[in-house]
């Protein structure tokens, strides 16, 4: 049905320039292709090719489909007006761009031969999407991993099935473009444009996204944001109410609204010109409201007609916003009808030509290809870049250098200090989050940050993860080096999105030519004192640990902290990489170990250059002996349970070594291997949920690398945590670590095993 249907239209499309007839010939191209409106006949011209060339596109992939030779078949008939869009904007405006912006696309790319392509944009754009529809690994900005509309060259990054979760980072990156400018003492003209359909609009994701552009122009924060909808009055088979859009968003305080008619291509110029204008000069965001339909169904394997009805699917079509184009420059004189059949046959035979030539390209055929961008990481390169300021300015914001104060201290000053030093070494760095400026945050970690670096370096935003993580990746995007924080580990769900979906996936979808480097800082974990509950005691790390390619570092210490804060963010500015960082709260301020007073969890600041390498774990002997007799490997909560229980475990003799793991993602199942060898019996301490930690993983990875080991684990039950002392019945014990280690000793080989959490 949707091949017939695709050919019904492309055959109406070729019969309506048969039989219109042309006014006479007009040649004074640079004038208006109407009277009232600002589209010249030359720029409309070029306009109608690039609608002409997204339009064939839209017929190759599905005739590919049908072949088996491609594997995508989301197009954008009906939406081809957001050409205008795309001439309105400047080269370097970023755009943030939906499935149904090939035009737009097209547009931006060159799509006029000989003529009007981008100057920065070598390649040909068509050609492009025609790889990326045929997964083939020489397309140049995914390299066959999926198609996508992406060009770093034409500042569009790679966007794939996306409902709504390009625009929490499409505001980043505009709220960003005008604070980095300040801090870096340049000027900025740039905005940052992101399309979206008008059932996406409904979107939490969109909604917050929208919000937080007027909470920012509401306070004078420039926000320079342009919003297209491009609104097609449906979502696959689910149809929005008339007048919905225009409704909801065009009285909006702080919003400047826009309207055009997308399928008529002077109107959608003249609408987006005006609203690209306001953007750019106010440094505000504005609402873009384009009329659209959708031509062909929702994709190739969506049948129309088991929701609409024959009249009407023929009522869309006729609204074809290519047959107006094409009656627009018939009925002006602008061209003939021969000369737009002839255009139109020699789009459909290059591009043809060039679908052929695609599927001749190579696959993608080993893993290690699949893979390639997800893994950069260079820990030499990592080790030897660590930012460190001038002594001059450090000595003038702390003071007193910390690495020279003796007196040791807990792990969330570390923490302070390490920030510190990177906002003293990296001027581009900025960090942000709820309640993080004066009050320091709700542990008082970045206490006095906001008065050390300035304002426009440590702020709060509003409360609204998502729209955190999203300020995050524009932020990267535009240069700067962000440091956003979730304020507790369970609110990390409400946006996990932003990490997996855009974040984590923006280098494999470009092979690295995209990057979103963030260090996120998140309290979390559990074991907080007379404060709890699910939401501020959470002992779940799933959500991070399936993501593909992040990095997530989790310190029980504060000098470990400060060394790894140091990895992080070096793996952020030289790799790009988006990494965690994942704060035990009820170890921030934890200072003994072994008795009240011995100061045991307490640290000296280490020297401002040192790190510690993704993979390098902690180790500490307890007992005496000169073999080995287990290994505990565990990471924080569990470090200071470990080591307490250890100790007094092997008062009356053995020997154990307590690893701190450090890195939860990758584990450091090389560096753990290596102990668990020399002991043959290891027993991991997880104090995350059994279905939501790194036991299982651990457990098997040792029991194939080193077999015949011994291996045992504790965990915490798949439950939520409840309040007050109840909660001690659900998370791991001390009494627990110290009954596995008794059993696990030589000399308690016949006494019981102690039963372990399933």
């Amino acid at each position: 049905m949707a091949v017939s249907r695709a050919a019904t239209v492309e055959g109406a499309f070729r019969t309506f320039i048969q039989e219109r007839a042309a006014a006479t010939p007009r040649r004074d191209l640079d004038a208006p292709v109407r009277a009232g409106t600002g589209l010249s006949a030359r720029e409309a011209r070029r306009l109608f090719e690039a609608q002409l060339e997204s339009r064939v596109l839209d017929l190759l992939a599905r005739e590919l489909k049908n072949d088996g030779q491609s594997y995508y078949t989301i197009g954008s008939a009906g939406h081809e007006g957001n050409a205008a869009v795309a001439a309105a904007l400047g080269p370097d405006d970023w755009a943030f761009l939906h499935y149904r912006s090939g035009a737009f696309w097209c547009a931006r790319s060159g799509a006029e031969p000989g003529t009007g392509r981008a100057r920065q944009y070598a390649g040909d754009g068509a050609f492009d999407v025609l790889l990326g529809l045929c997964a083939a690994a020489d397309e140049p900005i995914a390299g066959g991993r999926h198609k996508v509309f992406g060009s770093h060259a034409l500042h569009i990054p790679p966007q794939t099935s996306t409902i709504a979760s390009q625009l929490p980072k499409a505001v980043g990156f505009a709220v960003a473009l005008d604070r980095r400018a300040r801090l870096l003492g340049v000027r900025e003209h740039r905005i940052s444009m992101v399309s979206f359909g008008d059932a996406s609009a409904n979107h939490s994701v969109a909604v917050g996204a929208l919000n937080t552009a007027r909470w920012a122009a509401y306070q004078n924060v420039p926000a320079p944001v342009l919003f297209v909808c491009e609104d097609n009055g449906i979502g696959i088979s689910t149809h929005t109410p008339s007048g919905w859009i225009a409704h909801t968003w065009s009285q909006q305080p702080d919003l400047a609204y826009f309207a055009g008619d997308g399928l008529d291509l002077p109107s959608a110029w003249d609408a987006a010109q005006a609203a690209v204008a306001f953007v750019r000069e106010r440094r505000r965001p504005a609402f873009l409201h384009l009329r659209t339909v959708r031509l062909l169904g929702h994709a190739g394997s969506d049948v129309e007609q088991l929701y609409h009805s024959d009249g009407e699917i023929a009522a869309t079509e006729a609204q074809d916003p290519l047959l107006a184009s094409a009656a627009l420059l018939l009925d002006g004189g602008w061209a003939t009808a021969e000369e737009i059949l002839t255009l139109y046959a020699s789009i459909r035979a290059r591009l043809g030509a060039q679908a052929r030539e695609a599927i001749r390209r190579p696959k993608i055929t080993t893993r290690e290809q699949v893979v390639a961008p997800l893994f950069q990481h260079d820990p030499a390169t990592i080790a030897s870049a660590v930012p460190v300021a001038a002594p001059e300015a450090r000595l003038a914001a702390f003071g007193k250098l910390p690495e020279r104060d003796e007196r040791p201290r807990h792990l969330a000053h570390h923490i302070n200090r390490a920030l510190l030093d990177l906002l003293l070494a990296r001027p581009e760095m900025i960090l942000f989050g709820e309640d993080v400026a004066k009050k320091g945050g709700v542990y008082h970690v970045t206490t006095d940050l906001t008065a050390k670096a300035g304002v426009g370096r440590v702020f709060n935003t509003l409360l609204d993860e998502t729209s955190i993580l999203g300020l995050a990746i524009g932020a990267g995007h535009a240069g700067l080096l962000p440091f956003p924080e979730i304020q507790y580990l369970a609110y990390l769900a409400n946006a996990v999105d932003q990490l997996r979906g855009e974040a984590a996936s923006m280098q494999f979808f470009s092979q690295g030519q995209f990057r979103n480097p963030m260090v996120v800082r998140v309290a979390g974990l559990a074991y907080q004192r007379g404060f709890g509950g699910h939401f501020h005691n959470d002992n779940g790390i799933g959500q991070l640990r399936e993501i593909p390619g992040l990095l997530v570092g989790c310190p029980a210490r504060g000098d470990d902290a400060a060394r790894m804060l140091r990895t992080l963010a070096t793996a952020a500015l030289v790799h790009g990489r988006t990494t965690v960082f994942l704060e035990p709260i009820a170890l921030y301020m934890t200072k003994d170990l072994h008795a009240d007073g011995d100061g045991g969890w307490l640290a000296r600041y280490p020297e401002p250059h040192t790190s510690i390498a993704v993979g390098e774990v902690g180790v500490t002997d307890e007992g005496t002996g000169g073999t080995l007799d287990l290994v505990i490997a565990t990471y924080a909560n569990g470090l200071w349970m470990a080591l307490r229980a250890a100790r007094r475990a092997t008062q009356q003799g053995g020997r154990v070594r307590v690893i701190d793991l450090r890195w939860l993602l990758p584990l450091p199942h090389d560096a753990l291997e290596v102990h668990t060898r020399e002991a043959g019996r290891l027993l991991v301490v997880d104090e995350c949920r059994r279905h939501s930690g790194v036991a299982d993983e651990i457990c098997a990875e040792m029991a194939a690398r080193v077999p015949g080991a011994q291996i045992q684990a504790i965990t915490a039950p798949d439950t939520f945590i409840p309040l007050a002392a109840a909660a001690n019945l659900v998370l791991v014990q001390e009494a627990e670590i110290e009954s596995a280690i008794r059993a696990l000793l030589p000399q308690g080989r016949s006494g019981r095993v102690p039963e372990m959490h399933p």
